[in-house]
């Protein structure tokens, strides 16, 4: 038999992780076994074991390939040399409600992620992996309000810390929810008014506005992001609320 193209190898990688989603939506990542993957992307067990050692790296493969929750969806600019600002902050939360309303695997990949699997025997080491993100997230959300109170945007006596803790709670509350029951709010309406509120809460209430509205721009690069590419409709700034 020919020895496979480095295309064709990658092919079937695909095949391989769009099957785990499908059936790791249906039935779930613990009552889905790599046999019943392997029939569904129409490959042999063998060639599963030869792109990915487990079900877990296959799991973790699938979660780096859509991104695991809020995860790529927060890196704003992709210049990590600058600071990100408030409405940086806000741009990139509003850009992970987008993608999560606008395309089909990164919704599918949430629900995975936060109804469909169990962190427990051999999926217990990509645990540590969920909790390093999400300190990830809340230590990037206290570096911004920090450089926030440092230039006079918000107030000198506010808990940094505690902030950021209630951002990410508030918007994974609301990622939850809406992969819930999609049909019971707008999660790109709610959730920006939400983000924004919080924000601006904490805000002086002297002075003007802390977040003027999203420019045409800002609301032009909502889901350009590789995570949001495929599959996902252009955003219309004349729908901004």
């Amino acid at each position: 038999m020919a020895r496979k193209t480095k295309q064709e190898a990658l092919e079937t990688r695909h095949s391989i992780l769009d099957a785990a989603e499908r059936l790791f939506q249906q039935h779930g990542v613990s009552r889905t076994s790599l046999q019943q993957i392997a029939q569904e992307a129409q490959v042999t067990r063998g060639a599963i074991y030869w792109h990915f050692k487990d079900k877990a790296e296959l799991f973790d493969a699938m979660m780096e390939r859509a991104t695991m929750p809020l995860e790529q969806g927060m890196s704003i600019r992709g210049a990590p040399t600058q600071p990100i600002t408030l409405a940086d902050l806000r741009w990139g939360l509003v850009n992970v409600f987008y993608c999560a309303t606008h395309n089909e695997r990164t919704r599918r990949v949430f629900e995975i992620a936060m109804q469909k699997v169990e962190y427990t025997g051999e999926m217990q080491a990509l645990h540590e992996r969920k909790l390093s993100v999400r300190r990830s997230w809340r230590d990037q959300n206290q570096a911004v309000f920090d450089l926030a109170v440092a230039q006079g945007h918000l107030p000198a006596g506010l808990n940094t810390q505690v902030a950021a803790i209630a951002l990410v709670s508030l918007v994974d509350g609301l990622l939850h929810q809406w992969i819930t029951d999609p049909e019971s709010f707008d999660l790109m309406g709610v959730g920006q008014t939400a983000v924004e509120g919080f924000l601006s809460s904490m805000a002086r209430n002297e002075g003007p506005p802390l977040l003027p509205p999203m420019s045409p721009e800002e609301w032009a690069r909502l889901g350009q992001q590789a995570l949001c590419q495929a599959g996902a409709s252009a955003p219309n700034p004349e729908q901004a609320p």
